[in-house]
């Protein structure tokens, strides 16, 4: 089947039926029937290639003015197209859906990121069976496809081992292999990795040199050898999207020494040197005005003199993580070069998934889970200095300070999450495909948006957009596809109305002229005094003339400010993005935000081998009395690792043994360790292991008392003084018989730290649910409770 003219406008397509003359036997002379032909895409197709870093501003690059040095972008650029007007969402979830399907966000269910999804259409996170993703239309056309690094787009309730796994890559997304992690954020040097649906741990350490960017990288190159070792006539499709450049900003340290001392003049002077850079190399108008900085990002000079060698090496981090990821996606682009691919592979290389990220705070963070869990009070000048040769190594979970976001997105307005104006939505793109460009280091300056790229990938494949899939009719891909303006860079621009929305924030695009609402700050997560939306202050921007949005017309035009309002409007009914719901609080709470949950009740039972449990898949001990009540079996030899943790080197807890004494740990954000131990050590035989926690109350975050007992008998206890109200680890869960990801206590390693003998089962138990006159659990009992939830 490698005829163009074969009908791909229903998916999978329908097999041939048999027809003509049917002979008796083989011999006869009129026995004819066709070989079997493997299934391809059209002749001309191409490879394709979609790198997409994370949290990279369009100033953040050298390849568009940056201090960050891309030499493989720069490579890239100087053989293809730099793009200085494409669009992304302004977060994460939704840029990647939008990518994904070539739809608005709002209209694939992912208004806002997995963790805060509520019941409304636009936000619940849910990928309609009408809007098949192109990674299927591809594979159903005969392409192979693989995707490699960050997958933040599985609802929460669906991220558990047990699944279902229709919204994973290789499950409903259309891959056929997958190597990366599934969440928002994921630790460089510890990474809780899953290959396809299974999860897996990597053999080597930080101290061994391991990090996730090169580690995702070999196998993306592995991946590429094998398929065109193996099927060299069938074009791939490869989606490598790695967890650089968000936080953490897990760098190795002579990465980011390349950067010392080039911050110190501070993020105001910064953003005035890559403006400079930017005009020099023509990726803004020479007439181009740099946006002021707003009143709420504090000006350098304003920061403490103390804060400043923390907030020079923040930036230093930052910009070698970038260099260090473009430098693996060298990696990856020669070997295409060495297997004689790269001609003829349409390569995107889109730096950012958003505008670079504020959500670090004025200050930054050594560990933002201190911030998530509303601590940020704790991380004073002194607390970070005497941190500052840990930063960014694997005892940290650093981001930057909201100034350096700002002045990664020079020359515009804002950060991520504000998807009202460019700051948060405009991200330098490159397009390099030397057999179907004829341009070498042009520009194109169309408008353009990230729901682009997947009707792009479709026309120069010769596809159409498929009618149905799987039986289901399809709704039309709403975006333009940008092959029109490969070769031809005066062409008329075809995207000519986009809105944009984010937490409120809000905007439109037409033909040039841009109407947007700030409605939030990206740093102030929960409690922010915020307008009603019909009181939010509009600002008008003729971008034809102003390309910064830096003279606000809407007092001097009001009708054409009034004229825009209602196009957004009529586009937000269109898209599914009302109702608007600026609500944190409510979103971030399943039950207030009508989103499933995976454990129900007041008691979870888990067995031995059950491990990469989510936060959203194991109830929550937090802020409440509870208990740990492990059956295990001790071997002759004695006792020695983990029965139970959750979390990892930046917060959570553990049940274990050391020295063959039980043992439990509660890691207080990498700030602090509690722990109680048992007097004596644990016999051989079969045992029942216990940890009580007495939560002391008054507030969230408060303190307790650790009690260890083994068989109904108190062995031992501890202070706990103060506790994580929020969240522990965007990505180390809990694991039952061994702790995988990085280590929660410092007793043991990230390695060989499984429990020695036999872990048969273990109940969480909350408040009442946790209470036992003898200190006991009868399993029986424990297991009929939890299967009486069902």
């Amino acid at each position: 089947m490698t005829d163009d003219a074969i009908s791909r406008n229903v998916l999978p397509i329908p097999d041939a039926a048999r027809t003509g003359l049917i002979t008796f036997e083989g011999k006869d002379p009129d026995t004819k029937f066709a070989p079997i032909t493997p299934l391809r895409p059209p002749k001309a197709a191409p490879n394709v290639l979609i790198v997409l870093i994370d949290d990279a501003g369009f100033g953040s690059s050298s390849a568009f003015g940056g201090p960050c040095q891309t030499p493989t972008a720069e490579r890239l650029a100087a053989g293809g197209l730099k793009y200085n007007r494409f669009h992304t969402t302004a977060l994460c979830s939704p840029t990647r859906q939008a990518l994904l399907t070539g739809r608005n966000h709002h209209s694939v269910g992912m208004g806002c990121i997995t963790e805060i999804a509520t019941g409304s259409p636009g936000y619940n996170s849910i990928l309609p069976n009408t809007c098949a993703p192109l990674a299927r239309t591809l594979k159903l056309n005969g392409y192979a496809t693989a995707q490699f690094g960050k997958c933040h787009e599985v609802p929460v309730w669906e991220t558990s081992p047990a699944g279902p796994f229709d919204a994973w890559p290789t499950g409903g997304g259309g891959f056929e292999y997958f190597y990366g992690f599934i969440g928002g954020e994921a630790h460089q040097w510890y990474p809780s990795l899953y290959e396809g649906t299974t999860p897996i741990e990597v053999k080597k350490t930080p101290e061994e040199g391991y990090h996730f960017m090169e580690d995702m990288t070999d196998k993306a190159i592995n991946w590429i050898g094998q398929q065109k070792a193996l099927i060299p006539d069938k074009p791939f499709f490869v989606y490598f999207a790695p967890g650089a450049t968000h936080a953490p900003h897990h760098v190795p340290k002579e990465w980011a020494d390349k950067y010392k001392g080039k911050f110190n003049q501070g993020w105001d002077k910064l953003r005035e040197e890559i403006f400079a850079r930017q005009k020099k190399l023509g990726v803004i108008p020479s007439d181009c005005q740099l946006t002021p900085r707003h009143k709420e990002i504090p000006s350098w000079d304003d920061m403490p003199a103390e804060l400043k060698p923390v907030l020079a090496r923040q930036m230093e981090l930052y910009a070698g993580f970038l260099e260090y990821a473009d430098h693996h996606v060298g990696r990856l682009v020669d070997s295409l070069k060495d297997l004689n691919l790269l001609d003829d592979t349409l390569i995107y290389y889109i730096i950012g998934d958003n505008g670079a990220s504020a959500e670090g705070t004025l200050n930054g963070t050594f560990n933002e889970m201190i911030n998530f869990n509303g601590a940020a009070a704790l991380e004073t000048p002194k607390f970070l200095m005497d941190r500052l040769d840990k930063l960014g190594g694997p005892e940290s979970y650093n981001h930057y300070a909201v100034g350096w976001a700002h002045s990664m997105n020079t020359p515009y307005q804002w950060t991520k999450q504000v998807a009202s104006h460019w700051g948060g939505t405009r991200n330098g793109t490159i397009m390099h495909w030397p057999k179907g460009i004829k341009g070498k280091g042009e520009l194109r300056s169309q408008f353009h948006h990230v729901i682009d790229v997947a009707p792009t990938i479709l026309e120069v494949a010769g596809l159409p957009q498929p009618l149905a899939v799987n039986g289901v009719q399809q709704r039309p891909i709403e975006g333009v596809s940008m092959a029109y303006s490969l070769n031809d860079p005066k062409a008329a621009e075809r995207h000519e109305t986009q809105y944009f929305e984010m937490f409120g924030n809000r905007g439109i695009y037409h033909k040039g002229w841009t109407a947007v609402t700030r409605h939030k700050t990206p740093w102030l997560l929960i409690g922010e005094k915020v307008p009603a939306f019909d009181d939010d202050s509009w600002e008008l921007y003729d971008t034809n003339t102003d390309w910064s949005q830096a003279n606000d017309l809407a007092k001097k035009m009001p009708e054409k400010l009034r004229q825009l309002q209602r196009l957004w409007l009529m586009e937000a009914v269109r898209y599914n993005v009302l109702p608007l719901d600026d609500d944190l609080a409510k979103k971030m709470n399943p039950d207030t935000a009508g989103r499933p949950v995976l454990i129900k009740g007041q008691t979870q039972v888990l067995f031995g081998g059950m491990g990469r449990l989510s936060e959203n898949s194991v109830v929550s001990i937090k802020n409440k009395s509870h208990s740990v009540t492990a059956a295990i079996e001790v071997p002759k030899g004695g006792a020695e690792g983990v029965i139970i943790a959750q979390g990892g080197n930046i917060g959570g807890w553990c049940l274990y043994a050391k020295g063959g004494k039980l043992k439990y740990c509660y890691n207080l954000l990498g700030i602090e360790y509690f722990y109680a131990e048992s007097a004596g050590p644990l016999m051989p035989g079969d045992h029942q292991v216990r940890m009580e926690f007495a939560y002391e109350g008054g507030g969230l975050g408060k303190g307790g008392t650790a009690s260890l007992y083994v068989d109904g008998k108190k062995v031992g206890e501890g202070k706990v003084r103060a506790t994580a109200p929020m969240i522990f680890s965007a990505d180390d869960g809990c694991d039952v018989g061994t702790d995988t990801g990085s280590p929660v206590s410092p007793d043991y390693g990230p390695r060989g730290n499984e429990f020695t003998g036999r872990v048969k089962g273990v109940q969480l138990a909350l408040a009442d649910a946790s209470k036992s006159e003898n200190h006991m659990v009868s399993p029986e009992e424990a297991i009929r409770v939890a299967m009486a939830r069902q």
